[in-house]
């Protein structure tokens, strides 16, 4: 079967110029000239679109065969064009009959020129080539056509993409982007899949409970800056004080060391409760309750809290640094479900925001049983960001796994820069030594930091020790109450 490509070649139609005029009419239409003219950032981003959609509009018209008909009807003349006078002559019955049974569109024109030829007479071979140039015509007509035709499916499928992802741009804009104007161009490149207005509104819902958590949005800038500036010391600059939090370990209850007298009721050993149930024992229980003599559970572990201290530093000039992608880490555990879960999202939204603020990319890991990434700046992010927000939380921490996936990460080139940002609970088991060292490692040779998002105050010490940084983020009920009466 012939393709529209090779039949289109051989009646010289010009396809990429069929292309070509089809954009400029689309471009030229009224309602989007007004639109692009509002935003010129989408207009640029739209008009470097246009080689890929033309190529591809080229590719859809050699892919596409030609019907039947048509295509034996151009192998029927191609077949009169090496024919001789006479011997087309002979052939003028059979082609008048083949057009008639075939109903084509040249068999009026045909009629007509076989009945200028007189009675008894043969066509002479003026007449001839006059019946294969106003064929010829016919046929490039009906490729013609054909061509409209296509490219008019074709256009409307373009109209029907233009409008989603023009509608899309300009429902995200406002959630992604403090700049709408410079943000619609950027969000154009991250939507080439396409989406439906029920899909990317749960972008929109997460942008709306992102803006009701302001603290959460300035924790994301504030760790998105962290790595906007080196210091260096000045030589001459005079040492003044200064007030600084630092952290330091004391005692809290965590994990069973022995056994020791008290009178904590809740940490009793059983058979100081059995005492309690036997009348003749109760009032010795009392004594001993009173003198703290009770027998129960020692527990004792490490916590950090924050002090004021001061100490002489001096003033630093800050020569800026190129700032690296985020490779962010979302604990999906079941205590991570709920309000949690609707923080630690939105968290990753804030992020997105400050990478296409500052042309950086951002993939997200979720690690529960198993780690599943999302590159929310590829070219199908926004589609892959659905995907991600649309995942529930739900299983087991599996802290250690994420971690070993974040340094095999890291241990790629184009991801060598990257800030780390685990968001989680922390409330898990302890991490290896061996994962431990190779994050140390990470910290000292290459110079890669570690964020931690702590989104609950139970989360063991003992983990969080090995973040460069710890942003705190209590997901309590007082503290949620606290926040919204600050609002």
């Amino acid at each position: 079967m012939i393709s529209l490509d090779t039949l289109s070649a051989f009646l010289a139609v010009s396809e990429g110029d069929l292309i070509e005029e089809l954009f400029l009419a689309l471009l030229a239409s009224p309602q989007l000239a007004v639109f692009l003219e509002k935003f010129p950032g989408l207009k640029k981003a739209l008009l470097a679109d246009l080689p890929r959609w033309k190529t591809e509009m080229l590719a859809q018209l050699k892919q596409t065969e030609v019907p039947v008909d048509l295509a034996d009807e151009f192998e029927l003349f191609r077949q009169c064009q090496a024919l001789g006078n006479k011997a087309f002559c002979q052939k003028l019955p059979e082609i008048m009959l083949y057009l008639a049974n075939h109903q084509s569109p040249f068999l009026e024109k045909a009629r007509e020129l076989v009945a200028h030829i007189g009675e008894g007479h043969s066509m002479s071979a003026p007449q001839q080539t006059l019946f294969l140039q106003r064929w010829r015509l016919s046929l490039t007509l009906q490729t013609l056509s054909l061509n409209h035709q296509l490219l008019d499916e074709e256009r409307d499928k373009l109209l029907a993409e233009l409008q989603q992802r023009l509608a899309m741009s300009g429902q995200l804009a406002p959630v992604l982007s403090d700049n709408s104007e410079a943000a619609a161009g950027r969000l154009w490149d991250l939507s080439k899949c396409p989406l439906q207005r029920g899909d990317y509104q749960l972008l929109v819902d997460y942008g709306d409970f992102l803006g009701q958590q302001p603290m959460l949005q300035k924790l994301a800038e504030q760790l998105g800056r962290s790595r906007e500036a080196k210091a260096v010391l000045s030589e001459d600059a005079p040492l003044e004080t200064f007030h600084q939090l630092v952290r330091e370990p004391e005692s809290v209850p965590e994990e069973v060391s022995g056994l020791h007298q008290s009178d904590d009721i809740l940490r009793l050993l059983p058979p100081e409760l059995a005492a309690l149930g036997i009348s003749e024992l109760e009032l010795e229980f009392y004594r001993r309750l009173v003198e703290k003599r009770l027998l129960t559970y020692r527990l004792q572990g490490e916590a950090w809290h924050d002090k004021v201290s001061l100490r002489p530093v001096s003033h630093q000039h800050h020569d800026e640094q190129p700032r690296g992608p985020f490779v962010v880490c979302v604990d999906t555990s079941g205590s991570m479900g709920g309000f949690n879960e609707r923080c630690a999202k939105a968290f990753c939204l804030a992020l997105l925001k400050i990478a296409l603020a500052d042309n950086r990319r951002c993939y997200i890991m979720l690690f529960a049983h198993e780690v599943i990434g999302y590159e929310l700046t590829a070219e199908d992010g926004i589609a892959q960001a659905v995907r991600f927000l649309s995942q529930r939380f739900r299983g087991g921490t599996d802290l250690a796994a994420c971690l070993q996936a974040v340094l095999i990460k890291l241990a790629m080139p184009q991801w060598n820069d990257a800030d780390a940002v685990i968001i989680s609970d922390f409330i898990a088991q302890r991490l290896p030594e061996e994962l431990v060292k190779n994050i140390k490692k990470h910290q000292l040779l290459q110079q890669q930091r570690f964020h931690a998002v702590a989104l609950s105050d139970h989360g063991k010490p003992g983990i969080m020790r090995i973040f460069d940084h710890i942003w705190r983020f209590d997901t309590g009920l007082k503290s949620r109450l606290l926040r919204r009466w600050q609002r």
